[in-house]
């Protein structure tokens, strides 16, 4: 089992990695083996819809920023966390142009019911907002959200900040214990996984 932990945050050793290195402790402490992704310290292109990605199965621009090496890494394990930075009550702009071209790239069969969660952290505020806006990407891939006992922020202006926040901690670590769990129960089931029905698209025109 294997989970992908995408930090998409500016500061390759800050705040939102130091919430993903808890998670990646406490997931190796349930038998999940997982990998940090260093995504957010540089500029990366949004998605132009362009919809080459459909035609060549990856990301035209992928290979410059990662965004292809990422989305590999996603179709062959069985769940990713998202992180990010609060930057205006938002997702910072690296992680929002990265997740969006990884979410839309990807074939639906490397996504669909593999589980799925995000951290935030901030300073102060805007982690909700964050938090909501990171589980949409979930949400419209089919992957079933793992659930901790708080929403999942971390408060800290540094690394050090982190660890003071107690009950943030706490919420990390329980997400991560969740996300072991569920990984574990589907590993054991016989169930097989639902058809997926025929892709039909209406807009509200025609």
């Amino acid at each position: 089992m294997k989970v992908v932990l995408v930090n998409g945050s500016p500061h390759e050793k800050g705040c939102t990695y130091t919430g993903l290195r808890i998670i990646q402790e406490q997931l190796a402490q349930n038998g999940v083996d997982s990998r940090i992704y260093q995504v957010g310290s540089r500029p990366i292109l949004g998605c132009t819809g362009c919809r080459a990605c459909k035609k060549a199965g990856k990301c035209v621009f992928g290979d410059r920023d990662g965004v292809n090496e990422v989305g590999q890494a996603l179709a062959e394990a069985d769940g990713i966390i998202l992180g990010s930075a609060v930057h205006f009550a938002s997702a910072t702009g690296a992680a929002t142009a990265f997740f969006d071209r990884l979410f839309y790239h990807l074939p639906a069969e490397a996504k669909r019911l593999k589980f799925g969660a995000c951290i935030v952290s901030c300073r102060r505020g805007g982690a909700t907002a964050t938090f909501d806006q990171l589980n949409k990407y979930f949400t419209i891939s089919q992957m079933p959200v793992v659930p901790s006992c708080y929403w999942n922020g971390i408060h800290g202006y540094t690394p050090e900040d982190v660890y003071q926040d107690e009950e943030g901690v706490r919420v990390l670590k329980t997400l991560a214990n969740n996300m072991a769990y569920l990984l574990h129960c589907k590993e054991q089931s016989r169930v097989p996984l639902p058809e997926e029905l025929p892709v039909v698209m209406t807009n509200f025109i025609r």
